[in-house]
């Protein structure tokens, strides 16, 4: 059982580079995102406010620029497939979904304006800085949310395990990409905006 987890979990892993990251600038922003997120891990044990913010305003919004600006989204050469084929197959949160997330997470602020209290969850703000806190739960509260409910999704759409193996690889994708994404930054100052390896990776896959 643990030997086909992780095989699955490398399937998600290899799927998702080798279809999602052929730009070297959305790589870039990736081991960007990667670094930012593995300190908001940390400072999820010192204060979580501070990760809810960094994990947000830095890791996120770099990681899904990278997605909606800079990947390639015609004919997929590499891997043989379209870009709405990807889409389709796509394991986690596509690209339509992404937008879905990323706008309640832009919009969420305004519960705030519209209810200083949010229900009796807060004291109401007085000042910038307690607004900026209570914002970064209600982020908070929207990232965990997040993960959750694509995970119980895809236990109901594929099965249990499929969604326990993505859950465990959004976790720990910050690792997977400083891993795999460090050299991008450095090949992307040299002009390469798209990375040669990656068909070479996928042939002898």
């Amino acid at each position: 059982m643990i030997k086909n987890f992780l095989q699955e979990l490398r399937t998600q892993r290899w799927d998702d580079h080798r279809y999602y990251h052929h730009s070297r600038i959305n790589q870039s922003l990736h081991f960007v995102s990667a670094v930012s997120f593995l300190f908001a891990y940390v400072m999820l044990f010192i204060d979580p406010v501070v990760s809810a913010l960094v994990g947000w305003l830095v890791s996120m919004s770099t990681r899904q620029a990278g997605h909606f600006f800079f990947e390639p989204k015609g004919y997929d050469h590499v891997n043989q497939a379209t870009h709405e084929h990807k889409e389709e197959i796509k394991v986690g949160y596509n690209l339509q979904r992404k937008v879905v997330l990323m706008s309640i997470w832009a919009l969420s602020p305004l519960v705030l304006v519209l209810d200083p209290t949010v229900f009796g969850l807060f004291e109401p703000w007085t000042t910038f800085t307690d607004f900026a806190r209570q914002v970064a739960k209600i982020w908070l509260a929207v990232g965990i949310g997040g993960l959750l409910f694509r995970t119980v999704h895809l236990f109901f759409i594929r099965d249990v395990e499929t969604g326990l193996v993505w859950m465990t690889k959004i976790i720990t994708d910050p690792f997977n990409d400083f891993k795999l994404y460090y050299k991008a930054p450095l090949a992307l100052l040299k002009g390469e905006l798209i990375d040669p390896g990656l068909e070479k990776h996928v042939k002898h896959a």
